[in-house]
């Protein structure tokens, strides 16, 4: 019975030390699968920043380890060299090889220098502090973006204050003063008034963003990075306003949740019926099967195959299928038409209406 003790204490131990050996779990930090491929890490990170920031989460004394093991989690899992190592022997090996540097920011290349606010109405400039001016951008994406959801990763030069030697006027305000004019006599003037502040001047600086195309994004919708826009020498940043400007599609049309489409049909198919397959935006099959005679204009709706709600992306729109026929380009033998006189055994319908 002793022996056995020991060799549970001696087994225990020795998890305990793997445990200490391996480091974090990044997976289970970022709440992925061991498969995820980028875009779901992104995705994992950029949800998981927002909800765990130590400034939306005051009252846990853990909030900034939590977030600094996110941080970290994001690092080695979206940087394929740093993952290949940590999926072979984990993150004390990335340690002993140096990768663990920690360089660059996640945070700021997803939401902006100044984050986001978690106040204030939703408004990050609330207060009278002077500010750059907004840059907006149009970025251009395709229906399957929208559709799937993707990261687009851009590069811009950000100028950025640095000091420089001498001095400057600043915070330069406009202030009454009273000027004695002589006895008993006084004027009020309005006059400038600066302070000195310390030389400052401008740099330009490589800027990594990653911007999230959500799933089911609309046309002209905005994502805001705060204090990325231009600067302001006495004041805050703008921001960087990220609209999307979808494409338009080669085989869909959308309209809000709902996605159009046309088929072209043989005359033949549109007599005897058919069985076809769309390709959808994912790459997935859409059966299509008219076992009744399908007119010109004729319209059917395959619910649930149009485009995710942006809101709720369980929720989707309906696909809309509208079929054109294509009739033969031969002349028909008197035989032939004989032939289709006897199958259809339609009389002549000769109505003149106006159809506008």
């Amino acid at each position: 019975m002793q022996l056995i003790k020991c060799v549970l204490i001696v087994q225990l131990a020795l998890f305990l030390v793997d445990e200490a050996l391996a480091g974090r779990d990044f997976y289970k930090i970022l709440n992925v699968k061991r498969n995820a491929n980028t875009n779901e890490i992104k995705k994992a990170y950029r949800r998981l920043a927002k909800e765990l920031h130590p400034d939306k989460n005051k009252d846990d004394p853990e909030a900034s380890t939590k977030f600094q093991d996110l941080g970290a989690a994001y690092e080695v899992l979206s940087n394929a060299d740093k993952r290949k190592t940590y999926d072979r022997c984990g993150e004390e090996c990335l340690k002993k090889e140096g990768m663990m540097d920690h360089g660059g920011d996640p945070f700021a290349s997803f939401f902006g220098d100044f984050g986001f606010p978690f106040g204030n109405g939703g408004d990050p400039h609330h207060h009278d502090t002077p500010r750059g001016a907004d840059i907006v951008m149009n970025m251009y994406v395709s229906l399957e973006e929208l559709y799937s959801g993707n990261f687009v990763e851009i590069v811009r030069n950000k100028p950025v204050m640095k000091p420089a030697a001498g001095t400057r006027k600043c915070n330069c305000r406009q202030e009454m003063v009273t000027r004695n004019l002589g006895p008993g006599r006084f004027q009020m003037i309005q006059q400038t008034v600066c302070d000195e502040c310390p030389n400052i001047k401008l740099v330009n600086e490589e800027r990594t963003l990653e911007i999230e195309v959500e799933q089911g994004m609309v046309d002209g919708q905005e994502t805001r990075f705060v204090a990325e826009g231009e600067p302001h020498i006495d004041g805050e940043p703008g921001d960087l306003i990220v609209r999307v400007q979808q494409m338009p599609h080669a085989r869909f049309l959308r309209k809000a949740d709902d996605l159009y489409t046309n088929v072209t049909i043989s005359l033949q198919d549109a007599l005897i019926g058919f069985t076809m397959e769309i390709r959808h935006l994912d790459g997935h099959s859409v059966a299509v099967t008219r076992e009744k005679i399908t007119w010109p204009g004729a319209r059917i709706r395959k619910k649930g195959e149009g485009m995710p709600n942006f809101e709720n992306n369980n929720l989707t729109g309906n696909l809309y299928i509208t079929f054109d026929v294509e009739f033969p380009k031969k002349d028909l033998t008197e035989a032939d038409k004989e032939a289709l006189k006897k199958i259809l055994e339609q009389a002549s319908i000769n109505r003149v209406y106006n159809g506008l």
